[in-house]
């Protein structure tokens, strides 16, 4: 006999969970279908060696008027400030380095984040009035090109602005469309969670019908509902909410019957998966610059290793943050962990010598490795337009809704465009408004 639900969530990411409270809360009979052994997704908290270290999602960019914020207060979650995951120039105290390798003096530094501020402040203009096909690396080059700076002054700002697109969106800038940073706004002090990210999904998750270890393999829709089959057998819904990544949407492991008309399936063609890895290490002692959030490096050998965020207040611990973003994920992908670090420590003696040391502690991502992620969040390619994100979420059929990070346009790859996402799926299923708050209400 085939088993019935009103609606079939598949994914217990925050997207997935967002929506599954939200109608639960609507009477509605909801059951969450997770591939994984846990709930989260893509928010992952590693306590292996009894610390929090979160691996997947970190930051809440942005407190101000934040669901994601409310609903972390709600649950209790302890909230540490650290405002640079934006990859902002300045803000908060930042030790650049120049391509010798020694510190630039403050004025020196002081007039390398003006001239970005300078081309920042013509971006927007020029982005507007871009050609469909203009890749950010495009748009960047004709404001610095415009300036008239000498070659090094101009480099240092290029350089900057490709380890933006790489390290916000984990790709190259040429290979990331136009306006594929409009998104980068940060209204608000920006969080981290010494606990645990996951704490977020745990709380959503209480109480709900979430059959782990589900790998959805089919979905067949039509005006009669929605027919899903999980590891060969068939379970059907009024309606179902797709919040897996754009990777498994994109993929053959996930077989969409009908396929998905448009516009959403020419907004998912115009979205990819990223290549973005985390390299934690843990010191035992702290030989980096005193009272900075950021040691940055500038120059040819800053290619990879060029920012190391330093998250020592956590948890009391000399502990860095770099990653492998963009073209760096991607050539270090299978590297053995001991090679990678050896890399990082490599450019971390360029800049302070015998000091640094060996670290006792390290974690490395693999989430382009992960046939349930198959990368880290989604990036808008060339000749992509920023109404894919939403274009994406269209209804399909009144039976068929995606939701997800990739699906909202304001602010995509980020948990809060999950949340968001999620509240957006449940009130197209409920054809009526319903507070996102009442995801979390009650359940602190």
């Amino acid at each position: 006999m085939v088993e019935h639900h009103d609606v079939i969530v598949v994914g217990a990411g925050v997207a997935g969970l967002t929506a599954a409270r939200l109608l639960s809360r609507e009477g509605r009979r909801v059951v969450v279908l997770e591939a994984r052994d846990r709930v989260g997704g893509r928010v992952w908290t590693d306590r292996r060696d009894g610390r929090a270290t979160d691996l997947g999602a970190s930051w809440i960019h942005g407190t101000a008027d934040s669901p994601v914020a409310a609903a972390a207060t709600a649950f209790g979650m302890r909230m540490h400030e650290f405002t640079v995951g934006g990859y902002q120039p300045d803000g908060r105290p930042i030790a650049y380095f120049g391509p010798d390798g020694v510190r630039l003096p403050d004025a020196a530094a002081r007039r390398f984040v003006d001239d970005i501020h300078t081309v920042d402040s013509l971006l927007p203009e020029v982005i507007a009035a871009s050609e469909a096909e203009a890749s950010y690396a495009d748009v960047c080059e004709n404001v610095v090109a415009s300036l008239g700076w000498d070659g090094a002054r101009s480099e240092r700002v290029r350089e900057y602005l490709r380890h933006r697109s790489e390290e916000q969106y984990g790709v190259a800038s040429e290979d990331l469309a136009a306006h594929g940073l409009d998104d980068d706004v940060i209204d608000g002090d920006e969080v981290v969670f010494p606990d645990g990210y996951d704490r977020l999904p745990e709380g959503l998750a209480a109480g709900l019908d979430i059959r782990l270890e589900h790998v959805v393999s089919h979905v067949r829709w039509g005006s009669d509902g929605v027919v899903v089959t999980v590891d060969g057998t068939e379970m059907s819904s009024r309606c179902v909410i797709l919040t897996v990544p754009v990777g498994v949407l994109r993929s053959a492991d996930l077989v969409i019957e009908p396929p998905l008309p448009e516009p959403v399936a020419g907004a998912l063609g115009r979205l990819e998966m990223n290549a973005f890895e985390k390299v934690f290490l843990r010191f035992r002692t702290r030989f980096w610059d005193e009272d900075v959030y950021v040691v940055r490096q500038q120059g040819p050998e800053g290619a990879w290793w060029h920012s190391w965020y330093d998250l020592t207040s956590l948890h009391g611990e000399p502990t860095l943050l770099t990653f492998a973003a963009g073209p760096a994920a991607v050539a270090t992908r299978g590297w053995k962990q001991s090679k990678i670090v050896e890399s990082v420590l490599a450019q971390l003696r360029r800049l302070y010598g015998d000091r640094v040391e060996e670290p006792v502690e390290v974690h490395t991502t693999d989430w382009q490795g992960d046939p349930f992620a198959r990368g880290s969040y989604a990036y808008m390619t060339v000749g992509s337009t920023t109404a894919d994100h939403d274009d994406l979420a269209t209804p399909i059929g009144g039976v068929l809704h995606i939701a997800g990070e990739a699906t909202w346009t304001d602010d995509p790859a980020t948990v809060t465009a999950a949340m968001a996402s999620g509240h957006r799926a449940a009130v197209n299923v409920l054809q009526h408004d319903i507070p996102i708050a009442q995801a979390w209400a009650g359940l602190s």
